[in-house]
């Protein structure tokens, strides 16, 4: 695969290699030890060194910046995770607390001595413990959501079968995105870039129109670019935050393919274009244990269709959706979501898209928003290619959520909801992404919040990155009737 070089890849590239530099070493395993000081001040040393390569540099910049990332994403003590919890788990008891602490429950590390608890660890615990949700305060009632979800997956599956077209049921939607910058994050009379995520071109995603947008536009990516922005300045004012904005107006279609394996066949070599997604990649990593874990499901399938179809249920019946940790700061993401049992959506796709180039199924990733009425929010999932009928969605979390989290569903209905998102997908999606570990047009000066994916936004100022804790991002989407 042709990797693009840029300051936000050089550091996996480095640390990856198999004779990782030293310094970078040394770093990493004083940083696994629970010693961020020392690893920084390594970092530190190193980079007042003359003579230090662009890339070399970067990598260190990137490696100094991950370890105050990770303090970011473990703020809790032991006693405020304990009085988070009372406040959203009704009648929890310090016996129970300590019972589920000795059970693992909670994502927790050592940083300087002392144990820290990560931030999303209330939610978390919900999600990897589903029959914890009669207790949780305030009880959320989700039926409405799980049955809109279905029969949205029916009538983009009738409404295809029936056109005889993978692609029916256009929407057009109205968007409206604003990011804010914190009062006080930058100087006033400082220029900010905001570089914020637009629909790219799909067969079921056409009609872009960019309507209005805050401050000077200076780029708008072309259409066909897998990680589409629009890129604004604005000049930061005294006493005030400094906020973006963008609206804009797209139509998505529903996406449903009646996969019949028996026509299925292996991709022909000839297809250059296809290349990179068979092959290994940042976080597609061919790891021994993901190929054991692939020869186990598979137990011996051979058609593309149903090995896909095996990885994807096998997702969906036996990895526990999670919040996770900031993308950046994992090392490889695949093999860390296969290794926990758990992940959010793109943790869950990109295993989804290892096992699948792992044996020659060319697999991709897909991400923007996900709009879904009373279920907005960032997400991530996949595409394959089966040969005769070309790239086909595939949202690996939608099959979890259907089979683990939809409890007002039956059993027959939660598996039809898992199916239809194995080669299907509702209009309620902003695809901004077409690959994962793609650089930004034109490129960022500074470090990247997120490495892998771009939904939220990225933002500098003075070549110096604006990290997501000091920003806030929120987009609407309104349905526009049609006439």
């Amino acid at each position: 695969m042709k990797l693009l070089l840029s300051i936000a890849l050089c550091w996996f590239t480095l640390v990856a290699a198999p004779a990782a530099d030293q310094i970078l070493d040394r770093a990493a395993q004083l940083e696994l030890k629970g010693s961020f000081t020392k690893a920084g001040r390594l970092l530190d040393e190193e980079l007042t060194r003359s003579g230090l390569v662009p890339a070399r540099r970067a990598s260190l910049e990137f490696e100094r910046d991950r370890l105050e990332r990770i303090r970011k994403d473990y703020p809790h003590t032991r006693e405020e995770l304990f009085a988070a919890l009372g406040k959203s788990v009704s009648g929890l008891t310090r016996a129970e607390f300590d019972r589920w602490e000795k059970q693992g429950r909670f994502d927790s590390r050592v940083i300087e001595g002392k144990r820290r608890y990560m931030g999303s660890s209330v939610s978390n615990l919900f999600f990897r413990y589903p029959e914890l949700k009669s207790r949780r305060m305030p009880y959320k009632d989700d039926e409405a959501v799980q049955r809109a979800y279905l029969a949205t997956a029916r009538s983009v599956t009738e409404s295809c079968r029936r056109s005889a077209t993978p692609y029916a049921l256009s929407k057009t939607f109205q968007v409206s995105m604003k990011v804010t910058v914190a009062k006080g994050a930058v100087s006033a009379g400082e220029k900010v870039k905001a570089w914020l995520p637009v629909p790219r071109d799909y067969p079921f995603q056409t009609g872009f129109e960019l309507q209005h947008t805050s401050g000077s536009m200076l780029h708008l990516a072309d259409g066909s670019s897998p990680i589409r922005s629009v890129l604004l300045e604005q000049i930061a004012t005294s006493n005030a935050p400094t906020q973006f904005s963008i609206d804009y107006r797209y139509t998505s279609q529903g996406v449903h393919f009646t996969i019949d394996p028996t026509v299925v066949t292996s991709t022909p070599r000839g297809k250059s274009e296809l290349a990179q997604f068979v092959q290994e990649a940042p976080h597609v990593q061919f790891t021994e244990g993901l190929r054991a874990l692939s020869k186990q499901i598979l137990a011996g399938e051979t058609n593309p269709a149903k090995q896909a179809k095996k990885f994807y249920d096998w997702i969906a019946t036996n990895i526990k959706y999670s919040y996770a940790l900031e993308y950046s700061t994992i090392r490889n993401i695949s093999a860390y979501c296969a290794e926990k049992g758990y992940g959010d959506c793109g943790q869950e796709a990109l295993l989804f898209i290892t096992l699948c180039r792992l044996n020659g199924i060319p697999a991709r990733w897909q991400s923007g928003w996900n709009t879904f009425p009373d279920s907005k929010s960032i997400h991530d999932w996949a595409e394959i290619y089966l040969e005769p009928y070309g790239w086909m969605p595939v949202d690996p979390y939608m099959g979890i959520y259907a089979m683990r989290y939809c409890d007002a569903l039956l059993p027959r209905e939660r598996e039809e909801l898992r199916d239809f998102y194995f080669g299907g997908l509702d209009q309620f999606r902003m695809i901004a992404n077409c690959d994962h570990n793609q650089v930004l047009q034109p490129p960022k000066t500074a470090l990247r919040s997120d490495t892998v994916d771009f939904q939220r936004g990225e933002l500098e100022v003075g070549g110096r990155n604006i990290y997501f804790d000091k920003y806030d991002y929120q987009l609407t989407a309104t349905e526009i009737a049609r006439p």
